[in-house]
């Protein structure tokens, strides 16, 4: 990888935590409803893991340009899970404070993600062993590089609990809410809980084939885990739209379509480390094509539903968080292009 698109790269996740920033607060600053204010509030965070989509992009290409050095190691990730308890705190207070409900539970689930792709952040600072371990033996010890034992099961921990955390917080919006707040917030934080989930399933590919205990049984689990979680995203959405006996029932519908997209989007990492792996795949260079697939039916879904909210507030919200989610797809784009650059010895 050259410079020059190394640089490319880094670039995209951080233009589309802007976007989705200055979008964001566009939003909930134009109108004076609640509609504004959580779409808003909601875009606006979505930016929090575009931006720990930025310290992961940085903390592997300047290991493949080799500009890494200590700082880098340390300050990255912890500058992503920064970001993560800063958008955890803000959900917590709004939902504390009453401000916005449905916002304070959506904005905690985004900060649960963002702390879930700052461990792949933080998994990936020593990436460079993995296309090293590639080429050795699968019953050579883990390299003397690599991360001691305890280290990466605690890697591997940290999404394991975030996860279950916003599961358990959403089955219990949606067994125990009364109203359509709560079966708003308890719809929306369940997809959120999926995509955790799937981050699982990366942070693990990643631990394990640095420390070169990554198996066949791998390479059939994780990338398994997640199309269940992008499915059961897609279809629990798609079930919600088309049986919807409130208006309220579109919005967590729509939305959970989005982030089923945005499972496949991760799909696409944990598919690549999982075919070329100890052997090659002559169209592992085609596999960045998945998230550039999802984000533009993010966009695409988005234009439809702008326009059926001119006529229906129902759809207001989640035309506006779909775009929010294309521009996740499209930094996870920037990303799975850095994992073939540096697993295919393109690098």
């Amino acid at each position: 990888m050259n410079y020059t698109i190394s640089v490319l790269f880094r670039a995209i996740p951080a233009f589309m935590a802007a976007l989705c920033i200055a979008y964001g607060l566009y939003c909930w600053t134009s109108g004076s409803g609640a509609d504004y204010f959580v779409a808003g509030h909601v875009v606006t965070f979505l930016g929090a893991i575009c931006l720990a989509l930025f310290a992961t992009a940085a903390v592997i290409i300047r290991q493949l340009v080799d500009r890494f050095n200590r700082f880098y190691r340390y300050a990255l990730p912890a500058f992503g899970y920064l970001v993560a308890g800063a958008t955890v705190a803000y959900g917590l207070l709004m939902r504390v404070q009453g401000v916005s409900p449905i916002g304070g539970h959506v904005v905690f689930g985004l900060g649960l993600i963002t702390a879930c792709v700052t461990t792949v952040a933080a998994a990936s600072t020593r990436f460079v062993l993995i296309p090293a371990n590639s080429r050795r033996a699968a019953s050579d010890p883990p390299p003397p590089e690599a991360f001691g034992a305890a280290v990466g099961l605690i890697l591997q921990t940290i999404p394991v609990v975030l996860a279950v955390i916003g599961w358990v917080w959403a089955i219990f919006l949606m067994v125990h809410g009364d109203g359509s707040t709560d079966f708003i917030a308890g719809h929306v934080l369940a997809g959120l809980a999926a995509i955790c989930t799937s981050l699982i399933a990366l942070v693990a590919s990643v631990t394990r084939q640095i420390r070169n205990s990554y198996g066949a049984r791998d390479a059939r689990l994780w990338p398994t885990l997640v199309i269940a979680m992008g499915t059961l995203n897609l279809v629990w959405g798609i079930v919600i739209v088309a049986l919807h006996r409130e208006p309220f029932w579109i919005a967590p519908g729509f939305v959970m379509i989005g982030l089923g997209l945005v499972c496949y989007s991760i799909l696409s990492k944990v598919l690549l480390l999982a075919l070329v792996w100890r052997r090659s795949f002559p169209l592992a260079n085609r596999i960045p094509l998945i998230p550039v697939g999802t984000a533009l039916a993010c966009l695409f879904l988005a234009a439809f539903l702008f326009q059926a909210a001119v006529a229906n507030d129902a759809f207001f919200i989640p035309a506006r968080v779909i775009v929010g989610l294309g521009a996740i797809c499209f930094s996870l784009f920037s990303i799975v292009s850095i994992l073939e650059s540096g697993t295919s010895g393109n690098g």
